[in-house]
């Protein structure tokens, strides 16, 4: 089998590279603190001020930048992304080759490696892993990680530290995915649980860090995994992270996080908004921020039900955002707005512009070209029907609630009227998966283009309960089975051009990690999809 290995992977053919590196170039992300502390020091508990609880302990199942945070540090990806560029560099595989239909994946793992039971790691570990994961979580509990599986038929044990990874149908976007939490290795004894059981702090994996405590809803504690010698290439040392462990507690309210930074009770804290910024660097602390890949904050509708099923009603929502209005109100230069289907760092990217610009007399166009007339209350009516809506979210982002109120008050300028509709992630995750809802609002980072197969396919999550659309449908199957660069992006222009032109996606900003840290917390660094790692993290004067 021709394919290339993490040493050789300039000098392999055009076509194979290009798999292996598609869209890793521009993922943005990769920022950390700089400072001139001194050289970098041992010990010490960072305490970590979340802005939202973590959903569930269980790398698989993460779904949320929170509960993120929390899983990222606990388990170990075959393979690592570098910020910025992207490559992609070893971690617990330390080379692999990709067939070139890229359909079969060969890693080969380091040795001497261990969970943090004492088991080894071995090419069955990563056999099971992936298998319970098509098996026993599958699309309902573990959606990403189920999609980036998808077409997979097995993994061969080739020897102890030699897995073959194959699927029925070419998965160009695999490799990338095995750099995710979503795909990390964790130890038979957790990947023999049920899914629920895996979801309470029980979690067993090769990372820097393990679980010493986990109160669902409210906190979880890791201490350091000692004798920890496999780290990623992408890490800045090797060895044991220098942090003893990380508490992490969910604080909701952003300024009792930014109080707590500033009186030392916090050594991080997530979603420091624009009016946090001034309070911190008094403080002297730092906001850093990197912008997520992957499909920025927006509404998906339900197209199967309600006034969202009229494609004319959706397209003609499309110009009634201002977007540029939401950054400048609720947010401030560190965010973006909305240019596409897809975040502008995102690879295969490609801009909506002329469809995205706001114009709120062009959407009054549109709506009165659909039969919908301004009724007595401002609010459109057809049929007798008003045109009104529900938004189901989540407050994972501290500035979700600001930002649908700005679009709730855009949208009734041009006669809609919708509905804010919150709940905890946990429900929200279950009415999305049922379908209980007219239009949800909510981002997914990942560093791939695909991510637009994962939530948009008709055999996916398609979120917007769609039927089909042949010239979506064969965009989103073609990117993922092409290995030319080129080749794949034109297939994922046109598959953002396709959901806009349908109204199957409304967005609104791009999210960005806005991250507070003390003085005296150092190194605190995001990976390429813009989730904190803190294997290289320090603290200084205590």
């Amino acid at each position: 089998m021709r394919g290339i290995t993490t040493t050789v992977a300039r000098a392999a053919t055009a076509t194979v590279a290009a798999l292996a590196v598609f869209g890793l170039a521009a993922c943005g992300g990769g920022s950390s603190q700089s400072d001139d502390a001194g050289p970098p020091v041992s010990g010490g508990t960072l305490r970590y001020g979340l802005s939202d609880a973590p959903t569930c302990s269980d790398p698989a199942q993460s779904a949320t930048n929170q509960t993120i945070y929390v899983t990222r540090q606990i388990v170990d990806s075959l393979t690592d992304q570098v910020p910025g560029s992207g490559d992609l560099k070893p971690w617990l595989a330390q080379s692999w080759e990709v067939s070139p239909d890229a359909k079969t994946f060969t890693f080969h793992l380091k040795p001497d490696v261990t969970f943090s039971n004492g088991t080894p790691l071995t090419a069955d570990s990563v056999k099971k892993n992936f298998d319970a994961i098509v098996t026993t979580l599958g699309g309902a509990k573990a959606p990403l990680a189920a999609t980036y599986l998808s077409g997979y038929t097995g993994t061969t044990v080739v020897d102890p530290l030699t897995a073959r990874v194959e699927f029925s149908a070419p998965n160009a976007q695999f490799l990338q995915a095995t750099s995710t939490p979503q795909l990390g290795i964790q130890a038979d004894a957790t990947v023999a649980a049920t899914p629920e059981q895996r979801c309470q702090g029980t979690n067993i994996g090769s990372g820097p860090f393990v679980y010493s405590a986990w109160q669902q809803g409210r906190s979880a504690a890791l201490r350091k995994r000692t004798g920890y010698q496999w780290g990623s290439a992408v890490f800045t040392h090797t060895g044991d992270a220098y942090l003893d462990g990380i508490d992490f507690t969910v604080v909701p309210e952003s300024g009792v996080r930014t109080g707590s930074l500033g009186s030392g009770q916090l050594d991080v804290i997530s979603d420091a908004l624009p009016n946090d910024k001034a309070q911190i660097s008094s403080a002297g602390g730092k906001v850093l921020t990197a912008v997520n890949p992957g499909v920025p904050f927006g509404l998906q509708p339900n197209v199967s039900r309600g006034v969202l099923a009229d494609e004319q009603v959706r397209t003609a929502l499309l110009p009634a955002i201002n977007r540029t209005e939401l950054v400048d109100t609720v947010l401030d230069k560190d965010f973006h707005p909305a240019t596409g289907v897809l975040a502008a760092n995102t690879p295969g990217f490609h801009a909506e512009t002329a469809a995205l610009a706001f114009d709120a007399a062009k959407s009054r166009q549109l709506l009165d070209a659909a039969g919908w007339r301004p009724g007595a209350d401002g609010i459109r009516v057809k049929d007798g029907r008003r045109l009104s809506f529900s938004v189901l979210y989540s407050p994972v982002f501290a500035g979700n609630q600001a930002i649908l109120e700005l679009v709730q008050q855009q949208l009734k300028n041009v006669g809609v009227d919708m509905a804010l509709d919150v709940v905890p992630a946990a429900e929200a995750t279950v009415r999305q998966n049922s379908g209980d809802y007219d239009a949800i609002y909510y981002n997914v980072t990942r560093a791939d283009g695909d991510i637009l197969r994962t939530q948009f396919g008709l055999t996916t999550r398609n979120l917007n309960r769609r039927g089909p659309i042949p010239a979506l449908d064969t965009a989103l199957a073609q990117q993922q089975s092409t290995t030319d660069t080129a080749a794949r992006n034109a297939d994922l222009a046109t598959a953002q051009t396709q959901i806009i032109e349908h109204g199957l996606f409304l967005p609104t900003i791009e999210l960005s990690q806005a991250i507070g840290t003390a003085g005296t917390a150092h190194q605190v660094s995001f990976d390429a999809s813009a989730r904190l790692q803190f294997h290289d993290t320090w603290l200084s004067g205590r």
